[in-house]
């Protein structure tokens, strides 16, 4: 099973096509109001506005704002792995094909500063009712990373350097969202992190 694949599976069960619709148009909205202004501009009932539903519909699926900003982020990271998967990193070790995928994730979220704050506040304020998702979320990042090292059976080392690489990513994001890191530093930091994979990779066995 690939790591998308596992990803799927872990979910909750799939909606109708309706429902799913429905669930889009929402996400959609979400994200068109944070990309304007952020986190403080996701309201409920804006939101609902803006996708056509009812307001109690919109907490049927999510029963609050935080939980509607960190379903968005896990929607960018299935677009971006999408993205990824037609055109994948060039690099030719693991490590290089993974700070790749990190910085061109980076970027996608720098050009939408707005966007990328509200998600990002929304992960920081997540308390245990949102676990749930902010799992998933961890997930497609893991998913993500495991495609660029072309790893389906990771070991548990592997699985380890993962976790660090997503704890370095994500607090990379922070410190630049808060002003307090350029792009050129959380580059360096991604791709010093990222050798965590060549330290982890399983040794080669020698030839008989």
């Amino acid at each position: 099973m690939t790591a998308e694949a596992r990803v799927a599976t872990e979910t909750s069960p799939p909606l109708t096509e309706r429902q799913e619709a429905r669930r889009r148009r929402i996400l959609h909205a979400s994200a068109q109001l944070a990309s304007r202004g952020g986190f403080d501009a996701v309201q409920m009932r804006e939101v609902a506005e803006a996708a056509g539903v009812a307001l109690g519909t919109l907490y049927r699926y999510f029963p609050s704002k935080i939980h509607l900003l960190v379903a968005t982020m896990q929607d960018q990271l299935q677009h971006l792995h999408s993205a990824l998967r037609k055109h994948p990193p060039s690099g030719e070790g693991a490590a290089d094909r993974v700070a790749e995928t990190l910085m061109r994730a980076f970027r996608a979220l720098q050009r939408e500063p707005h966007l990328a704050d509200a998600m990002v506040r929304a992960l920081t304020f997540a308390d245990r009712s949102v676990s749930p998702e902010v799992d998933t979320v961890s997930r497609q990042t893991t998913a993500i990373i495991l495609d660029a090292m072309g790893l389906d059976r990771p070991t548990p080392e592997q699985l380890s350097a993962v976790r660090v690489i997503e704890h370095t990513w994500h607090s990379a994001l922070i410190t630049w969202l808060s002003g307090r890191a350029s792009i050129a530093q959380v580059k360096i930091d991604i791709e010093t992190v990222c050798k965590l994979i060549d330290l982890t990779a399983p040794p080669i066995a020698p030839k008989a």
